[in-house]
C-alpha cells in the first residue's frame, strides 16, 4: 500500500469535472490527522461595501489565500475564496508558517488597505470533537487549474469561532508585510451579458446537508446549466482588455513596499502594453501567448464553489432567475436550506498569476456591489442598501 503524504493529499484527491459533483460524497476524503484551517475574513465588511470599497475587501480576502500559499511554498493545498474571507487548509507542520502569513497580511490590510482583518487557526481535531468534519473535494474547473470543495460541516464552525475571538493569532510587528508575489486585480468589473451578474449562497437549513439539500443544489446548477457555459460571468474568450487604474495601484501597493510603488506601477504598465501588443499581432512572446493566456482566464475561474453550502456567481437571464428564486424560496419555507441573494450588473476578478508562463493561474469571481458578503448579510436577515462601487 503506498503512503501518501500531506504535501501529496490533495493532488491524490480524485478529480471530477461535472460541477454537479459537489453534491456527491463519494468526491470528497477526510482531511488527514493534525492538519489545520488558516481563515480570515474582514470585520465590518458591510460597511466597507456601503463606503464603495468592495473591490478593496475582495483584495484583501485574495491576499490571504496569496501571503499563505507563498509563506508554505505554493503547494497544491485546498483552499477556498469567500469575498470578503478566505480558507486554506494546511498540515500542521506548515501551522507556523501560516500564523506568520496571516499576522503579515492583517498589519498589511489594516496599514495599506485601511481594513480590519480577523485571523484564526483552527485544529481539523477540533472540529471532529464537535461531530463534525473537514472533507474535500477536487474540482476540475479547466485542465490546468482544480479547486477545493468543502463539506462536514468543519469549515462553518471554524469561521464561527474566529467570529467568536476564538483561535487567534498574536499580532505581527506594525510595518511587517506578507509576501504576496502574483497577487493581481488589474481587469475592470466584466459587465453581465445574459441579463444580471447574482451571487447566490445557499446552506443547509438544518447545518447539515441532505438529500433534500443536495436536489436544491442540483436543481440551482442545472438551471445556470441551460445558458452558455454554466451562466459563467467571463467570456469564453476571457474578459474585455480593459484595466482599472485604481486595480493596478492596489497592486502595486500589494507587491512592493512604499517606496518601490511608482516604479512597480511603470513595470505593471509595460506589462500590459506588451501583452496587448501580443494579443492584437497574435504573436507568442516566448512560451506566453496572451490568447491563450486570455482564454486561460476564464477557464480558470472559480465563479462556483462549494464550502458547507453552495456559492456561485452567475450571469442570468430574468426567466431563470426567478426559477433559481423560487427553488430557493421554496427550500427557505420548508426548512431545508438558508440562501441570500444578491443581483448586480457586473462581477469583479482578483487573481492569483504566480508567473504567466505557465498556464495554472488562479482568477477569483464575485459580485462587483457587494456579491458574497451582501448575499451572506442577506441570509442572516441584516439590511444593506444598494452601494455603488468604483473598482
Amino acid at each position: 500500500m503506498t503512503t501518501v503524504t500531506d504535501e501529496e493529499f490533495f493532488a491524490n484527491v480524485p478529480l471530477f469535472s461535472a460541477f454537479e459533483g459537489v453534491t456527491d460524497a463519494g468526491n470528497y476524503r477526510p482531511l488527514p490527522e493534525g492538519w489545520v484551517l488558516a481563515l480570515a475574513d474582514i470585520v465590518g465588511s458591510t460597511q466597507a461595501i456601503a463606503g464603495g470599497r468592495y473591490k478593496d475587501v475582495n483584495m484583501a480576502g485574495a491576499s490571504v489565500i496569496s501571503a499563505v500559499l507563498n509563506a508554505v511554498g505554493k503547494g497544491d493545498y485546498p483552499f477556498v475564496f469567500g469575498g470578503d474571507g478566505a480558507l486554506i487548509a494546511l498540515p500542521g507542520s506548515l501551522e507556523k508558517a501560516a500564523r506568520d502569513a496571516l499576522a503579515a497580511v492583517q498589519v498589511w490590510v489594516e496599514e495599506d488597505l485601511g481594513l480590519m482583518l480577523r485571523i484564526a487557526i483552527v485544529p481539523v481535531a477540533d472540529t471532529r470533537a464537535e461531530g463534525l468534519d473537514v472533507r474535500v473535494a477536487r474540482y476540475s474547473a479547466s485542465p490546468h487549474v482544480t479547486y477545493a470543495m468543502f463539506w462536514g460541516g468543519g469549515t462553518s464552525w471554524a469561521e464561527r469561532q474566529m467570529k467568536l475571538g476564538r483561535y487567534g493569532i498574536e499580532r505581527a510587528a506594525p510595518g511587517t508585510r506578507p509576501d504576496l508575489t502574483g497577487l493581481s486585480c488589474r481587469w475592470s468589473p466584466i459587465e453581465a451579458e445574459n441579463g444580471e451578474i447574482v451571487s447566490i449562497i445557499a446552506v443547509p437549513g438544518e447545518g447539515r446537508p441532505g438529500e433534500e439539500f443536495r436536489d436544491l443544489v442540483n436543481g440551482i446548477v442545472a438551471i445556470t446549466a441551460e445558458q452558455n457555459r454554466g451562466s459563467h460571468p467571463v467570456p469564453a474568450d476571457g474578459p474585455k482588455f480593459a484595466f482599472s487604474l485604481k486595480g493596478i495601484n492596489r497592486e502595486a501597493k500589494a507587491t512592493a513596499p512604499a517606496g518601490r510603488r511608482l516604479w512597480q506601477k511603470f513595470i505593471i504598465f509595460l506589462q500590459l502594453a506588451i501583452i496587448l501588443a501580443c494579443y492584437r499581432l497574435g504573436l507568442p512572446l516566448g512560451r506566453f501567448d496572451a490568447r491563450r493566456y486570455k482564454r486561460d482566464v476564464a477557464g480558470n475561474s472559480d465563479f462556483r464553489k462549494f464550502d458547507d453550502g453552495l456559492k456561485m456567481t452567475v450571469d442570468v437571464d430574468v426567466g431563470r432567475l426567478k426559477r433559481i428564486e423560487t427553488l430557493l424560496e421554496e427550500a427557505r419555507a420548508k426548512g431545508i436550506a438558508r440562501y441570500g441573494l444578491h443581483r448586480q450588473s457586473s462581477a469583479l476578478m482578483t487573481c492569483f498569476v504566480p508567473t504567466p508562463i505557465s498556464r495554472d493561474h488562479m482568477h477569483f469571481i464575485d459580485g462587483a456591489a457587494g456579491g458574497y458578503a451582501v448575499a451572506a448579510s442577506r441570509m442572516t436577515g441584516k439590511s444593506l442598501t444598494a452601494v455603488s462601487v468604483t473598482p
